[in-house]
């Protein structure tokens, strides 16, 4: 469910109630597959315990735990929750990467790197656009 609303948001939602209940900058990242400019995204250097939820259907994606400063200009993290992120193979831009979208709702999050040698667990990063997520304070 977005926040603000009591509509049920899901992959089956139409593209007509998406642009009634995201912000434009939300609805052009979540649904058109856009990026922010590196740097400028809220969540980028933010640092407190919590979840951060999809921005578009509020499901919980990612944990404060699994969240670190990888330099790269966009929020990274090495894990998603179990089951909440679907990877697609992305060729766009002459290149191969990996796209990472909301299980329930699709709504583009960003992309997962791997083998950049990142000191976590997994070796991954996930480049993920502030305006796709909404924090969730443990508090």
């Amino acid at each position: 469910m977005a926040s603000g609303t009591n509509v049920q948001l899901d992959k089956n939602t139409p593209e007509s109630t998406w642009k009634e209940v995201l912000s434009t900058e939300q609805y052009r990242i979540l649904r058109q597959k856009g990026t922010e400019p590196a740097g400028s995204g809220e969540y980028n250097k933010f640092k407190a315990e919590g979840d951060y939820n999809c921005a578009g259907c509020g499901t919980p994606l990612y944990t404060s735990e699994t969240k670190f400063d990888s330099g790269c200009g966009w929020p990274a993290f090495y894990a998603e929750i179990p089951g909440a992120v679907d990877r697609h193979v992305d060729n766009a831009y002459g290149m191969r990467r990996v796209e990472i979208t909301c299980a329930k709702c699709g709504g583009h999050l960003g992309h997962v790197f791997e083998g950049e040698g990142f000191p976590n667990p997994t070796d991954q990063r996930h480049c993920v656009n502030s305006r796709s997520i909404k924090f969730q304070s443990k508090e």
